[in-house]
Order: C-alpha cells, then structure tokens, then sequence
C-alpha cells in the first residue's frame, strides 16, 4: 500500500432538528432560520479530510515504542501495543473551506453555532475513518490515543507523531504550532491499533466534568495500565 493514505471525499451531513435541540433553539424561531442557512452553506462548502499511515513497530520496552525511527514514551501506548507488530497514525480535519467559512461569523453565537459545526464535521470525519480502516485492514475491532489525552502520553508528543505523519500540511492542510495547537483547531491526531477489547483514554483520566469524555474512569483500568 502507499506510505500516506488521504480521504477527501467524506461526506457531511447535518440533522436539523438534532442540532436544534442540542443547541436548545426552539424551531420556529429566527434563531433557527438563521441556523438552517449556516447548515445549508457548511454542507455546501464543507471538506473534511482524514490522512493517515500504517506504522511499523522497530522495537519497545515498558515506557517506549520506536515506530518507523520516531520514539513514543507512554507506558500505556506500550501496553497496548504490546500484542501487534504495527499502528495507524492519523490525523482528521473539518478542512481548511470550513474553517475560513467560519471566519465570517464574528457576532458571538453564530461564531458558536460555526464552531458546533466544525466540531462536527471533524467527527464526522473520524467515523469515516474508522470505517475505511475497518474494511481496508480486515479489523474488527479498534481504539486509538491521542497526544495529551492522559498524563502519561503528553501533548508534547504531538512533534513525533506529526514526524512520523509526514507533509500533514500538502496533504490535508493541517498544521501544528510551537504550542502545540493544530490549525484549523476542530482537528484530531492520533495512533490507532486492533483490540480484542475497547480502550478508552478516558478510564485512566481523573479529570471531572470533561465535556468530551466517552467512558467513566475506572481504577481498575488504571492499575492495570499505570499500577
């Protein structure tokens, strides 16, 4: 297979109603006309894109893994990759067309309604992608880590995995900066692996009320990985 693999053809779809009433805007108001507009432009202009490349595993210890020459330090990436030879780093994006559309919201809660969008349709893209690796790979089953989702695998670690990515700016227009943001923002990286059961970062993470959590912390897990 190629080294870097882009999918650019994502589509994006937008549920009205379901955006209505999470952004809880009573439907028959101007608030909802006005957000019906931004949804029937976002659609048009929308281009989320996924990179992403399969990565071999060089060698390992307890708190590193070498793929493809770049060092990773995290105890648990190590144990989860202790059972397979190789990984899929990755990189989503709502796309640079979105971001710059957004641009020209700057009232407060339209810049907002944008912003929920984008989030969107960066999501979007990371279920895409979930589905090509799933077919293109033979997996059943995969869970990923992202740099600076847990204290063990710190955001700093975005410079390697954007090493080990390669031009993420030729190829879907992502960049990251000295501090380590990625433009446009509503981007996602990542290493993902097969499991025989789901991994979630979020088990091992005791941070409270994090809007973006999918699972509860559990000790269990934590003794496990980090114990």
């Amino acid at each position: 297979m190629p080294e870097h693999i882009i999918l650019d053809n994502i589509p994006f779809q937008i549920d009205l109603p379901a955006l209505l009433q999470t952004l809880r805007i009573k439907p028959q108001s101007s608030y909802a006309r006005q957000v019906e507009t931004m949804v029937r432009e976002a659609q048009e202009i929308a281009r989320p894109k996924a990179f992403f490349k399969l990565a071999f595993i060089v060698s390992r210890d307890d708190q590193h893994v070498n793929m493809d020459g770049i060092l990773f330090t995290s105890r648990v990436l190590s144990r989860n990759l202790a059972e397979t030879q190789r990984a899929i780093a990755y990189l989503v994006t709502c796309g640079l067309e979105l971001d710059a559309w957004s641009r020209s919201y700057e009232d407060m809660l339209p810049h907002y309604w944008a912003d929920v969008l984008m989030e969107s349709a960066a999501r979007q893209a990371s279920r895409y992608l979930d589905e090509h690796l799933k077919r293109r790979f033979k997996l059943r089953r995969i869970s990923s880590m992202h740099p600076g989702s847990l204290a063990d695998w710190p955001i700093t670690q975005q410079r390697e995995l954007f090493s080990l990515l390669g031009d993420t700016q030729s190829a879907i227009g992502v960049t990251l900066t000295e501090s380590m943001l990625m433009l446009p923002a509503k981007s996602v990286s990542g290493l993902c692996f097969a499991v025989t059961m789901d991994f979630e970062s979020c088990t091992l993470c005791p941070r409270e009320n994090c809007p973006t959590r999918h699972a509860p912390y559990d000790q269990k897990q934590v003794d496990k990985f980090l114990g």
